[in-house]
């Protein structure tokens, strides 16, 4: 029986994500146990660990920071153990090099790039990014996209967007004025920009890839 870990620092639609995360485990050929959980010693024990983050960058930083030891616990399991981390928008955003919403502020620096102002082309496309948009898969050797192909529907909100320093580290992205970036990977890290609790049949197919994923 595999644990999955979805780490609370008071930021991101947990009940959601948790429900997401059992139904896909439940038709998992694997058994797994899914746990919402801010204590960082289950964290630092978990096979897999997901963090879903709303709000701001700086916000949701410091709900990580605020939980003593949790930091080091992420830094463990999906860095030092290398075991499977999925980032749920901001949740995603933090694993960037810095993140300059109000202000510069240092992240994981797990995948390098910077987190930016979204700035649509358009102007008639509002800010934040909200709703439904197409995916275009950018990697669809990635074992994690077995299930999603390009024109796929996910559900975004978002008002800042994450720049790869690296191009092989954008594995889908979405047409908003421009092209943002929706899915990263690198190694045994995935994160999503849109919220795979919110977009149905496609973020379970992601899910299901997540707990399947042997990197």
């Amino acid at each position: 029986m595999e644990t999955v870990a979805i780490v609370d620092c008071g930021s991101g639609n947990l009940k959601s994500a948790a429900k997401a995360f059992e139904r896909a485990a439940a038709e998992a050929v694997r058994g797994f146990t899914v746990t919402v959980t801010a204590d960082p010693e289950i964290v630092r024990r978990a096979d897999r660990v997901a963090l879903p983050g709303q709000g701001a960058f700086a916000a949701v930083l410091a709900g990580v920071a605020a939980v003593p030891g949790m930091r080091e616990a992420l830094e463990e399991v999906a860095i030092e153990r290398a075991r499977p981390f999925f980032g749920i928008c901001v949740g995603m955003q933090l694993m960037a090099t810095r993140g300059l919403e109000h202000g510069e502020h240092i992240g994981f620096g797990w995948i390098p790039g910077e987190v930016i102002p979204l700035t649509p082309s358009d102007a008639a496309l509002k800010v934040p990014h909200m709703g439904w948009n197409d995916l275009e898969i950018d990697r669809p050797d990635h074992p994690v996209m077995r299930g999603v192909k390009s024109g796929d529907h996910a559900y975004f909100v978002h008002s800042y967007r994450f720049i790869c320093a690296n191009a092989a580290d954008a594995v889908a992205h979405a047409d908003y004025g421009g092209p943002v970036v929706a899915v990263i990977g690198r190694d045994n890290l995935i994160g999503t920009q849109f919220h795979p609790e919110k977009s149905q049949a496609v973020g379970l197919a992601l899910i299901s890839a997540f707990l399947d994923w042997r990197p």
